[in-house]
């Protein structure tokens, strides 16, 4: 019996400005779509569970002593705290289907880095952006964040449908996750003040922090921008 776990390989490659990189490989189950990433050295005091604790978590300290989340940001914050939010890199983003490569600042490029890392770290609250990890999309805008993650929960509906469960499709469900996420998004950056000594990382939650806002606050403004989309669709039906 073969109890080889198939994986999903992610390769990110920050070039710097004097020619240096830093490369990230990162391995997902296939199933359960979560990060293989060994945490379990010593670990800092900011990657405590206690330590900033969302107030909605659900984990305990008795079962899980680190946050999860926190765990697997470690070697981000190691490698790339000394960078600057604004400097400009060259960032490659190697898939098993495709290449991105494009010029950022070290912020977007992070940014990026952390929205996978965060969705596959095995937070109970980012669980839910699994499905958009899985088709990863590197450096994606506010307009195509909106779009996919619409997109990912209406479909979600279906399979839930489909389960013999309620299905929902007035967005409200994604509106209450991505609350869920904001709180998040405080708590890790709580955490990221004690951890690092720029910017770079802090703004990069920030910038993430920005299209979870989009789906709180502004959540059927934003939606109603892509609604000349599906005119095909509307017409059809009517």
């Amino acid at each position: 019996m073969n109890d080889e776990i198939e994986t999903i390989v992610i390769e990110y490659r920050f070039t710097l400005a004097d020619g240096s990189q830093e490369v990230f490989y990162f391995r997902l189950d296939t199933k359960k779509l979560e990060l293989l990433m060994d945490t379990s050295g010593v670990l800092p005091s900011w990657t405590e569970l206690s330590f900033h604790q969302c107030p909605h978590c659900p984990l305990s300290v008795t079962t899980h002593p680190h946050c999860p989340l926190a765990a697997n940001l470690v070697s981000i914050v190691t490698r790339l705290d000394r960078l600057i939010s604004y400097d400009t890199i060259h960032l490659d983003v190697i898939t098993e289907e495709r290449t991105f490569s494009h010029d950022a600042t070290v912020q977007t490029g992070i940014s990026s880095l952390m929205g996978l890392v965060i969705a596959t770290s095995g937070c109970p609250h980012t669980a839910f952006f699994k499905p958009m990890a899985r088709f990863h999309l590197p450096l994606a805008s506010a307009e195509e964040t909106i779009y996919r993650a619409a997109s990912m929960y209406v479909l979600a509906q279906y399979f839930a449908k489909k389960a013999g469960q309620e299905a929902e499709l007035d967005i409200q469900g994604l509106r209450e996750i991505y609350q869920n996420i904001r709180i998040v998004n405080k708590n890790i950056t709580e955490r990221l003040r004690d951890a690092s000594t720029t910017d770079s990382l802090k703004n990069a939650v920030v910038v993430l922090d920005m299209y979870a806002f989009a789906f709180t606050d502004v959540v059927q403004e934003n939606l109603g921008k892509l609604d000349y989309l599906f005119t095909p669709f509307i017409n059809k039906t009517s």
